[in-house]
Protein backbone atom coordinates (compact mmCIF):
# COMPACT_ATOMS: atom_id res chain seq x y z
CA UNK A 1 0.00 0.00 0.00
CA UNK A 2 1.43 3.61 -1.09
CA UNK A 3 1.37 6.11 1.97
CA UNK A 4 3.35 8.82 2.72
CA UNK A 5 5.74 8.37 6.23
CA UNK A 6 5.13 9.33 9.05
CA UNK A 7 7.63 12.60 9.23
CA UNK A 8 6.67 13.62 5.65
CA UNK A 9 2.58 14.15 7.14
CA UNK A 10 3.84 15.71 10.16
CA UNK A 11 5.70 18.19 7.83
CA UNK A 12 2.48 18.66 5.86
CA UNK A 13 0.79 19.30 8.78
CA UNK A 14 3.08 21.97 10.06
CA UNK A 15 3.13 24.00 7.03
CA UNK A 16 -0.59 23.87 6.99
CA UNK A 17 -1.27 24.83 10.57
CA UNK A 18 1.28 27.80 10.21
CA UNK A 19 -0.89 29.34 7.28
CA UNK A 20 0.69 27.87 4.04
CA UNK A 21 -1.28 27.66 0.86
CA UNK A 22 -1.98 24.21 -0.77
CA UNK A 23 0.18 24.65 -3.59
CA UNK A 24 3.14 26.37 -0.98
CA UNK A 25 3.11 23.07 1.14
CA UNK A 26 2.86 20.91 -2.05
CA UNK A 27 6.49 22.23 -3.10
CA UNK A 28 7.72 22.24 0.01
CA UNK A 29 6.82 18.62 0.87
CA UNK A 30 7.85 17.38 -2.75
CA UNK A 31 4.15 16.07 -2.94
CA UNK A 32 1.12 16.79 -5.31
CA UNK A 33 -1.72 19.32 -4.11
CA UNK A 34 -4.11 16.44 -3.83
CA UNK A 35 -2.26 14.83 -1.51
CA UNK A 36 -1.67 17.56 0.58
CA UNK A 37 -5.57 17.89 0.48
CA UNK A 38 -6.46 14.38 1.31
CA UNK A 39 -4.02 14.29 4.20
CA UNK A 40 -6.28 17.36 5.69
CA UNK A 41 -9.51 16.09 4.98
CA UNK A 42 -8.10 13.68 7.05
CA UNK A 43 -6.82 15.43 9.76
CA UNK A 44 -9.55 17.72 9.80
CA UNK A 45 -12.10 14.44 10.61
CA UNK A 46 -9.87 13.07 13.43
CA UNK A 47 -9.29 16.17 15.13
CA UNK A 48 -12.93 17.21 14.80
CA UNK A 49 -14.07 13.84 16.20
CA UNK A 50 -11.52 13.98 18.75
CA UNK A 51 -12.45 17.48 20.27
CA UNK A 52 -16.15 16.77 20.24
CA UNK A 53 -15.55 13.93 22.72
CA UNK A 54 -12.93 15.58 24.65
CA UNK A 55 -14.73 18.66 25.46
CA UNK A 56 -16.91 18.00 27.75
CA UNK A 57 -17.87 19.10 31.24
CA UNK A 58 -15.73 21.85 31.06
CA UNK A 59 -15.24 24.48 34.02
CA UNK A 60 -15.70 27.41 32.19
CA UNK A 61 -17.10 30.64 33.55
CA UNK A 62 -17.15 33.62 31.00
CA UNK A 63 -17.54 32.80 27.37
CA UNK A 64 -17.10 35.03 24.38
CA UNK A 65 -18.89 34.03 20.84
CA UNK A 66 -18.42 35.40 17.38
CA UNK A 67 -18.53 35.06 14.15
CA UNK A 68 -16.47 35.51 10.98
CA UNK A 69 -17.02 35.87 7.24
CA UNK A 70 -15.54 34.11 4.20
CA UNK A 71 -16.21 32.29 1.25
CA UNK A 72 -16.43 29.12 -0.68
CA UNK A 73 -15.64 29.27 -4.57
CA UNK A 74 -17.09 32.70 -4.91
CA UNK A 75 -18.14 35.33 -2.68
CA UNK A 76 -22.16 35.29 -2.24
CA UNK A 77 -22.86 38.24 -4.86
CA UNK A 78 -20.56 36.28 -7.45
CA UNK A 79 -22.01 32.90 -6.99
CA UNK A 80 -25.07 33.25 -10.07
CA UNK A 81 -21.89 34.43 -12.76
CA UNK A 82 -19.58 31.68 -11.23
CA UNK A 83 -18.46 28.75 -13.84
CA UNK A 84 -19.33 25.41 -12.36
CA UNK A 85 -20.13 26.71 -9.08
CA UNK A 86 -20.84 23.92 -6.47
CA UNK A 87 -23.67 24.11 -4.34
CA UNK A 88 -22.46 25.09 -1.20
CA UNK A 89 -20.97 28.04 -2.75
CA UNK A 90 -20.68 31.37 -1.71
CA UNK A 91 -20.49 33.07 2.15
CA UNK A 92 -20.07 30.81 4.45
CA UNK A 93 -19.22 32.07 8.46
CA UNK A 94 -17.26 30.18 11.35
CA UNK A 95 -19.28 30.81 14.62
CA UNK A 96 -16.39 30.43 17.31
CA UNK A 97 -17.10 30.20 21.40
CA UNK A 98 -13.76 30.88 23.40
CA UNK A 99 -13.27 30.68 27.16
CA UNK A 100 -12.01 34.21 28.46
CA UNK A 101 -9.85 32.61 30.94
CA UNK A 102 -8.42 29.91 29.45
CA UNK A 103 -8.52 31.27 25.70
CA UNK A 104 -10.18 27.37 24.89
CA UNK A 105 -12.11 26.92 21.86
CA UNK A 106 -14.68 24.36 23.34
CA UNK A 107 -16.89 24.37 20.16
CA UNK A 108 -17.26 25.97 17.12
CA UNK A 109 -19.64 25.90 13.99
CA UNK A 110 -19.49 26.32 10.08
CA UNK A 111 -22.52 27.25 8.64
CA UNK A 112 -24.60 30.36 7.50
CA UNK A 113 -25.44 33.34 9.68
CA UNK A 114 -28.99 32.13 10.32
CA UNK A 115 -30.60 31.87 13.65
CA UNK A 116 -30.58 27.45 12.92
CA UNK A 117 -26.63 27.55 13.16
CA UNK A 118 -27.02 29.88 16.31
CA UNK A 119 -29.63 27.35 18.07
CA UNK A 120 -27.16 24.57 16.65
CA UNK A 121 -24.17 26.16 18.22
CA UNK A 122 -25.85 27.35 21.74
CA UNK A 123 -27.53 23.70 22.33
CA UNK A 124 -23.94 21.96 21.93
CA UNK A 125 -22.23 24.44 23.94
CA UNK A 126 -24.82 24.14 26.75
CA UNK A 127 -24.32 20.18 26.46
CA UNK A 128 -20.72 20.74 27.45
CA UNK A 129 -20.56 23.26 30.30
CA UNK A 130 -20.55 21.70 33.86
CA UNK A 131 -22.43 24.75 35.37
CA UNK A 132 -23.78 28.69 35.28
CA UNK A 133 -21.70 30.87 32.70
CA UNK A 134 -21.39 34.75 31.87
CA UNK A 135 -21.91 34.00 28.03
CA UNK A 136 -20.92 37.96 25.90
CA UNK A 137 -22.13 38.13 22.24
CA UNK A 138 -22.17 40.95 19.48
CA UNK A 139 -25.57 42.45 18.82
CA UNK A 140 -26.34 39.69 15.82
CA UNK A 141 -30.18 38.82 17.08
CA UNK A 142 -29.41 35.26 15.88
CA UNK A 143 -28.02 34.76 19.47
CA UNK A 144 -30.82 36.31 21.33
CA UNK A 145 -33.07 32.90 20.65
CA UNK A 146 -30.53 30.80 20.64
CA UNK A 147 -29.11 31.19 24.18
CA UNK A 148 -32.56 31.80 25.36
CA UNK A 149 -33.29 27.88 24.13
CA UNK A 150 -30.37 26.32 24.86
CA UNK A 151 -29.78 28.27 28.12
CA UNK A 152 -32.92 29.20 29.37
CA UNK A 153 -32.48 31.64 32.64
CA UNK A 154 -29.67 29.44 33.53
CA UNK A 155 -26.80 32.31 31.94
CA UNK A 156 -25.34 35.44 32.33
CA UNK A 157 -26.00 36.92 29.18
CA UNK A 158 -25.12 40.30 27.67
CA UNK A 159 -24.34 41.42 24.70
CA UNK A 160 -22.07 44.28 23.40
CA UNK A 161 -23.63 46.22 20.63
CA UNK A 162 -21.67 48.31 18.58
CA UNK A 163 -22.50 51.79 17.17
CA UNK A 164 -22.21 53.04 13.30
CA UNK A 165 -21.94 56.59 12.38
CA UNK A 166 -24.48 58.03 10.14
CA UNK A 167 -23.47 61.30 9.52
CA UNK A 168 -22.29 63.26 13.30
CA UNK A 169 -21.30 62.34 16.51
CA UNK A 170 -23.41 65.03 18.66
CA UNK A 171 -20.40 64.88 21.11
CA UNK A 172 -18.21 66.27 18.66
CA UNK A 173 -20.79 68.20 15.85
CA UNK A 174 -17.51 69.03 13.39
CA UNK A 175 -16.90 65.41 13.36
CA UNK A 176 -18.28 63.31 10.29
CA UNK A 177 -18.32 59.21 9.83
CA UNK A 178 -19.38 56.82 7.42
CA UNK A 179 -22.02 54.84 7.97
CA UNK A 180 -20.25 51.52 7.76
CA UNK A 181 -17.62 53.49 10.66
CA UNK A 182 -17.54 51.90 14.11
CA UNK A 183 -17.60 54.68 16.75
CA UNK A 184 -18.31 52.66 19.84
CA UNK A 185 -20.07 50.32 21.91
CA UNK A 186 -22.78 49.88 23.99
CA UNK A 187 -23.10 46.72 27.05
CA UNK A 188 -26.99 45.33 26.97
CA UNK A 189 -28.06 42.76 29.56
CA UNK A 190 -30.01 39.99 28.34
CA UNK A 191 -30.73 37.80 31.04
CA UNK A 192 -29.05 37.43 34.32
CA UNK A 193 -26.71 39.33 36.50
CA UNK A 194 -23.31 39.28 33.99
CA UNK A 195 -20.56 40.98 35.82
CA UNK A 196 -20.90 44.38 33.90
CA UNK A 197 -16.39 45.14 33.78
CA UNK A 198 -16.07 41.47 32.35
CA UNK A 199 -18.85 41.92 29.39
CA UNK A 200 -16.54 42.37 25.94
CA UNK A 201 -15.68 40.41 23.09
CA UNK A 202 -12.19 41.32 22.98
CA UNK A 203 -10.89 37.93 23.03
CA UNK A 204 -13.02 36.29 20.79
CA UNK A 205 -12.40 39.10 18.25
CA UNK A 206 -8.93 38.68 18.83
CA UNK A 207 -9.15 34.58 18.23
CA UNK A 208 -11.07 35.72 14.33
CA UNK A 209 -7.35 37.52 13.73
CA UNK A 210 -5.87 34.51 14.74
CA UNK A 211 -7.84 31.84 12.53
CA UNK A 212 -7.38 34.73 9.65
CA UNK A 213 -3.03 34.76 10.07
CA UNK A 214 -3.34 30.67 10.63
CA UNK A 215 -5.18 29.84 7.83
CA UNK A 216 -4.00 30.93 4.30
CA UNK A 217 -7.43 30.10 2.84
CA UNK A 218 -8.94 33.36 5.22
CA UNK A 219 -6.77 35.54 3.99
CA UNK A 220 -8.76 38.21 2.34
CA UNK A 221 -7.92 39.07 -1.58
CA UNK A 222 -5.84 36.39 -2.56
CA UNK A 223 -6.53 33.28 -4.78
CA UNK A 224 -6.36 31.13 -1.40
CA UNK A 225 -9.91 30.43 -0.65
CA UNK A 226 -11.68 27.48 -0.25
CA UNK A 227 -13.26 25.47 -2.98
CA UNK A 228 -14.78 22.87 -1.01
CA UNK A 229 -16.88 23.46 1.60
CA UNK A 230 -15.08 19.91 3.22
CA UNK A 231 -11.49 21.36 2.97
CA UNK A 232 -12.69 24.29 4.48
CA UNK A 233 -13.86 22.78 7.78
CA UNK A 234 -11.44 20.43 7.98
CA UNK A 235 -9.02 23.42 7.77
CA UNK A 236 -10.79 24.94 10.59
CA UNK A 237 -10.73 21.74 12.55
CA UNK A 238 -7.08 21.23 12.12
CA UNK A 239 -6.80 24.69 12.84
CA UNK A 240 -8.55 24.21 16.67
CA UNK A 241 -6.95 20.91 17.54
CA UNK A 242 -3.40 22.91 17.00
CA UNK A 243 -4.60 26.14 18.59
CA UNK A 244 -6.33 24.07 21.66
CA UNK A 245 -3.52 21.74 22.54
CA UNK A 246 -0.45 21.99 20.54
CA UNK A 247 0.34 25.85 20.49
CA UNK A 248 1.74 27.40 23.78
CA UNK A 249 -0.13 30.39 24.54
CA UNK A 250 2.20 33.31 24.61
CA UNK A 251 0.30 34.67 28.15
CA UNK A 252 -0.67 31.73 29.95
CA UNK A 253 2.75 29.58 29.10
CA UNK A 254 0.74 26.74 28.07
CA UNK A 255 -1.99 25.26 25.76
CA UNK A 256 -5.64 25.92 26.35
CA UNK A 257 -6.64 22.92 26.88
CA UNK A 258 -3.33 22.04 29.28
CA UNK A 259 -4.82 25.36 31.58
CA UNK A 260 -8.31 24.47 30.82
CA UNK A 261 -7.26 20.88 32.68
CA UNK A 262 -8.78 18.88 29.43
CA UNK A 263 -5.26 17.18 28.90
CA UNK A 264 -2.20 16.86 31.34
CA UNK A 265 0.61 17.04 28.42
CA UNK A 266 1.59 18.96 25.61
CA UNK A 267 0.59 17.76 22.16
CA UNK A 268 2.42 17.82 18.93
CA UNK A 269 1.74 17.23 15.34
CA UNK A 270 3.15 13.62 15.46
CA UNK A 271 0.07 13.07 17.64
CA UNK A 272 -2.01 14.02 15.53
CA UNK A 273 -0.50 12.16 12.49
CA UNK A 274 -0.48 8.97 15.03
CA UNK A 275 -4.09 9.63 14.92
CA UNK A 276 -4.75 9.67 11.53
CA UNK A 277 -2.76 6.46 11.16
CA UNK A 278 -5.08 4.78 13.55
CA UNK A 279 -8.31 5.80 11.93
CA UNK A 280 -6.90 4.97 8.63
CA UNK A 281 -8.76 1.87 7.21
CA UNK A 282 -6.31 -1.50 7.56
CA UNK A 283 -5.22 -3.26 4.06
CA UNK A 284 -7.92 -5.53 3.08
CA UNK A 285 -6.12 -8.93 2.92
CA UNK A 286 -7.16 -12.62 3.29
CA UNK A 287 -6.35 -14.20 6.43
CA UNK A 288 -5.16 -17.22 4.49
CA UNK A 289 -3.30 -17.65 1.02
CA UNK A 290 -4.28 -20.98 -1.54
CA UNK A 291 -1.45 -22.82 -2.98
CA UNK A 292 -0.42 -21.95 -6.31
CA UNK A 293 -1.79 -25.44 -7.77
CA UNK A 294 -5.23 -24.90 -5.74
CA UNK A 295 -5.75 -21.49 -8.17
CA UNK A 296 -4.91 -23.29 -11.42
CA UNK A 297 -7.26 -24.61 -13.59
Amino acid sequence: MNTLPAHKKTLILKCLVEGMSLRAVARIADVSRNTVSKLLVDAGKVCGEYQHRAMRDLGCTRLEVDEAWSFIYAKEKNVARAKSAPAEAGDVWTWVVIDADTKLIPTWRVGDRSGMTAIDLMDDLRARLAHRVQLTSDGHRAYLEAVEGAFGGDVDYAQLVKLYGAGGDPRHPDTRYSPSECIGARKEVVSGNPEWGKIGTSYVERQNLTMRMSMRRFTRLTNAFSKKLENHAAAIALHFMHYNFCRIHQTLRVTPAMEAGVTDRLWEIGDIVQMIEDAAPKPNRPATYKKRSENSN
